[in-house]
């Protein structure tokens, strides 16, 4: 069947069968759907869904396209682990989570992928770190996995290589959304890579893809049913992204905000809290840990030293720094100018535009408008208040880092009328809204 047959048949609104979902990873791989085809089929597939059945096909599918990796041959793959969030703005646990695993005796064998929409790519993050090279050969990637115990990497060329090109077309055509293409996207590369265990987290609120409680949900249970069909432990943590997680949105500085989380210099309590779920939950599925025994264990590696020490090791076994830990501060020089935001009404932030701080971001050089667009890693926002604090005209919204005066006079209004201010005291938030094993 030719590839407009396949594309003609989705926008009507049918079911395909799995040998034409199998032409169309086939087609992503060898180029016979064009780039245009390929978008229009993403688009079909957004705007018609997919049946539960179409998606285990498309997950099998892309996993099929390429390589999978067998670990068992070098290390206990029943310890082998992974965490994926469907992202949002400052949302940087992963590099705080895969540490914390290895100091605990797992091994993270993390594939991660760079922004998509509004939101950052964790992979972006590690490429702000001077010679840390985020597309190693595999050899080179298990030897980091096994000596230190992760390792953050992009997809390798044929790890899910079907996946690699639809996940770069989803991104500029506005696909990102659609759950099966999410649900196929997330979980070939982590079945590709050889886990035992998964947990995701599924952002809900104006800041990530999931607007409400119901369409995250929707998402979860469709990631959740067919990891566990994979033969994975796996649940799904629904967190909030309603505000910036943690207190810097922008590549460099989420990774020194990460540094210092990691050596007990400071750690915002909303992404200490998100973050400990998420580790915790890992723990518990893999070493069949209660709740207080598995936070009792973080504890233990964060304040030892040995969380911060594996991200070190892993720095230097994949190109960067060997001394990350004491040379940051040189290393991850911000070479930017910075002015604070502040906006003359008294009061409590009632609400933040997340996705509009995000899209601001994007316009400021810290994303990415086409593939290939190049990041400035120095820009972003700094010290962000969140839902509830309360300001004055002395009170910044937050530091921004910027390239230019023409940058700042584009944007400044923008981020102000982000945050949404009242008299109203506000009630904090839910971190976490529940979790679907």
């Amino acid at each position: 069947m030719i590839p407009q047959e396949i594309i003609r048949k989705k926008r009507d609104k049918k079911a395909l069968t799995k040998e034409e979902i199998f032409l169309f990873a086939k087609g992503l791989k060898d180029g016979s759907f064009s780039d245009p085809q390929i978008a229009a089929m993403s688009m079909a597939i957004f705007s018609n869904g997919m049946t539960p059945e179409e998606t285990v096909n498309l997950t099998e599918a892309m996993t099929a396209s390429g390589d999978t990796i067998d670990w068992s041959s070098i290390l206990d793959e029943e310890l082998v682990c992974d965490k994926h969030s469907t992202g949002g703005v400052g949302d940087k646990t992963s590099i705080i989570l895969a540490p914390i695993l290895a100091a605990c005796g797992l091994y993270v064998p993390m594939i991660s992928g760079r922004g998509l929409g509004h939101t950052g790519g964790t992979l972006d993050k590690f490429d702000s770190i001077p010679g840390y090279n985020t597309q190693p050969d595999l050899a080179t990637f298990k030897k980091a996995v096994k000596e230190v115990g992760c390792a953050i990497i992009g997809q390798t060329d044929n790890l899910a290589p079907a996946d690699k090109k639809l996940y770069s077309i989803r991104d500029i055509v506005g696909t990102v959304e659609s759950l099966p293409l999410i649900t196929s996207s997330i979980l070939s590369k982590k079945i590709a890579s050889g886990l035992k265990t998964l947990v995701l987290d599924v952002k809900v609120g104006n800041g990530s893809f999931n607007s409400t409680l119901e369409i995250a949900r929707d998402l979860s249970n469709s990631l959740v049913r067919v990891a566990k069909g994979a033969g994975l432990k796996c649940e799904a943590i629904l967190t909030d992204m309603n505000q910036v997680l943690g207190k810097s949105a922008g590549h460099r500085l989420e990774v020194i905000e990460c540094i210092n989380f990691l050596i007990n210099q400071e750690k915002e309590p909303r992404l200490m809290n998100i973050t400990y779920e998420l580790v915790a939950s890992i723990l518990m599925m893999s070493h069949n840990l209660s709740k207080q025994e598995a936070l009792k264990k973080i504890d233990t590696v964060i304040s030892n030293g040995a969380a911060a020490e594996k991200f070190e090791k892993m720095v230097g076994a994949l190109g960067g720094a060997s001394n990350i830990l004491s040379s940051y501060n040189t290393q991850l020089e911000i070479k930017a100018f910075k002015k604070d935001i502040c906006v003359k009404q008294s009061g409590y932030i009632q609400k933040i535009k997340t996705r509009d701080l995000g899209l601001v971001l994007i316009q400021l050089g810290g994303g990415r408008k086409q593939v290939t667009d190049k990041i400035n890693f120095n820009v972003g926002y700094d010290n962000v208040l969140g839902v509830g604090d309360k300001v004055d005209a002395s009170t910044p919204l937050l530091t921004l880092y910027y390239h230019s005066d023409k940058d700042f006079e584009n944007v400044s209004k923008k981020i102000e009328e982000c945050f949404l201010i009242g008299d109203e005291e506000v009630s904090n938030h839910s971190d976490i809204y529940e979790v679907i094993s």
